[in-house]
């Protein structure tokens, strides 16, 4: 691995999808579901991304991963598994992969998808369903398949005799863990988690994301983690990077975010933390107005129009994305003015 431990590096990425119109079909704007992204992901942590629904989180993850295909931008990927001899890794742009090379990457990058329902298939037994990987790269076939299958569900908490029962067969719980398993299947370096617990029961909840840090710990696994609810964001992750309308407005480590917010937007979302203390009264501050259109984004900063701190500045000039100090960077004009609160504490 490179010197600062970085898996993953994002420049510049850019997800615009076109808007058509008329019989013609003409594209008359874009979509800019992410818009100049920047981030990386060090190798062996956990890095949250958290904003609002329709900001671009899932996005963010799928193209990454090139499920979906970037508009533009660099994704740089640090592969162990196709490092050559005397190499210890080999920098790989997703972005510009061949179809061939794509595919070899495909063992390294895995997704948990946030429905545990639609991402099975439901006329494929459990076992055929965790198996695939490994038949589709020729990894392992006949009595070795099987006594892998059964290993991987063992590691996700399932019964292994349970490898000839279908999806309808089990709880929105267990199939997440079908999932996972999949996912584990070719012992891939980084997973991206995309709500992966959001659908569920919140009991339901903790034992997944539980499973999901043994899982880390006993196999090295480096997880980007996808969400919008801040208590579980801050519970498994190392960093946390917020998103605002295709873009990163902060990203710090989850203790500095959580008791230093340097973004308005920040603060807003940690207001809505809720606090299990009836007596412990809660200041909510309330966004105004709606989330502004990814067609149509505002000029200068995109969240000015419902931030109670912004200035002339602020609707003019799109302020810079920087590094304040450490790991902490903020994309805001006022940071060094504002006095911003930290989540509550019950």
């Amino acid at each position: 691995m490179s010197a600062d431990n970085i898996l993953l590096e994002v420049k510049n990425l850019k997800k615009y999808f076109p808007v058509h119109k008329g019989i013609l079909r003409r594209v008359v704007a874009h979509v800019k579901a992410v818009d100049d992204l920047d981030l990386y992901i060090k190798e062996g942590e956990t890095l949250g991304l958290v904003g609002e629904s329709g900001c671009g989180k899932t996005t963010t993850g799928r193209t990454m991963l090139r499920l979906i295909e970037p508009t533009e931008g660099e994704i740089l990927f640090h592969s162990k598994k196709l490092a050559g001899p005397g190499e210890e890794y080999k920098e790989v742009d997703i972005a510009s992969a061949s179809r061939k090379l794509l595919k070899s990457l495909r063992r390294d990058m895995q997704i948990i998808f946030q429905d545990p329902y639609s991402s099975l298939n439901p006329r494929m037994a459990v076992g055929a369903i965790v198996g695939e990987p490994l038949l589709v790269y020729g990894v392992a076939k006949g009595r070795e398949w099987e006594d892998r299958v059964r290993k991987l569900l063992d590691a996700v908490g399932l019964n292994p005799d349970y490898m000839t029962r279908y999806p309808h067969e089990f709880s929105g719980g267990q199939r997440q863990r079908i999932g996972i398993a999949r996912a584990l299947a070719l012992e891939p370096q980084l997973i991206v988690a995309d709500e992966p617990v959001s659908a569920l029961d919140v009991s339901i909840q903790a034992q997944v994301i539980n499973l999901l840090e043994d899982l880390q710990q006993r196999f090295g696994l480096t997880y980007l983690f996808i969400a919008h609810d801040l208590s579980v964001i801050k519970h498994i992750s190392n960093r946390v990077a917020v998103m605002y309308l295709g873009k990163i407005v902060e990203l710090a480590d989850t203790e500095q975010l959580f008791s230093n917010p340097r973004h308005p937007y920040t603060e807003a979302l940690m207001s809505a933390v809720p606090v299990p203390d009836p007596d412990h009264n809660v200041d909510r501050l309330i966004l105004k107005g709606d989330v502004p259109s990814p067609v149509n984004p505002p000029s200068g900063c995109y969240f000015h129009p419902r931030c109670r701190y912004a200035q002339e500045i602020c609707r003019k000039q799109t302020p810079v994305y920087r590094q304040l100090n450490g790991g902490h960077f903020v994309m805001c004009h006022l940071t060094e003015e504002l006095d911003l609160q930290p989540v509550r504490q019950g």
